[in-house]
């Protein structure tokens, strides 16, 4: 069948995906021995497009495209957050008990466009740890079948604020927070 254009196979027909191309499922046991809920990570580790670690895939959906049929322009804020929330996921769920990060500042450059049933894989690293921000790098690419590279989409940078949830006001990132990032992003802290 074709929609908008391309050619898309309907769900009965598409090839089951393999165990192996799954996300991860990962158990959690707490020091009393106690199993915890299973984990599903719908991100992964990479080394194909340094200097990024880590991505996660999404897959564009109809209502995510404008009249054009490409994704409309804000529908990249949350592929951004879903590869960040997935890095976090990977790093141990990160809890700053009393804090949360809030979103500072965005600045996006779009470079092609997305279109429906596109998938997508959305890159993400943190570039700099500041006194009470953090800086994320984002860049999402149109997986290609085949032999094809990869197109870049849009690229992005994202800087979150940790604050103090109680006064709002910012607050210092905890020195165990730059040393999971530190060390899952190989570099020194």
């Amino acid at each position: 069948m074709t929609f908008g254009g391309r050619r898309v196979a309907p769900r009965s027909c598409r090839a089951p995906v393999p165990a192996a191309s799954r996300p991860a499922r990962t158990s959690s046991h707490s020091s009393t021995g106690i199993a915890s809920a299973a984990v599903f990570e719908l991100g992964h580790v990479t080394d194909r497009k340094p200097p990024f670690r880590y991505a996660a895939y999404t897959r564009v959906g109809f209502s995510e495209t404008d009249a054009q049929g490409v994704v409309y322009y804000g529908r990249y804020m949350p592929y951004f957050d879903l590869a960040r929330t997935e890095y976090h996921r990977h790093l141990g769920r990160v809890s700053l008990p009393g804090h949360e990060f809030v979103m500072r500042a965005a600045t996006i450059e779009y470079h092609a466009p997305a279109r429906f049933d596109d998938l997508l894989e959305v890159f993400v690293r943190v570039e700099r740890v500041g006194r009470t921000s953090v800086t994320f790098d984002h860049a999402a690419y149109r997986v290609e079948d085949g032999d094809e590279d990869d197109v870049l989409m849009v690229t992005a940078k994202q800087t979150l604020v940790l604050i103090d949830v109680g006064d709002r006001t910012p607050a210092r990132v905890p020195e165990s927070y730059r040393r999971l990032v530190a060390d899952f992003e190989e570099v020194a802290a």
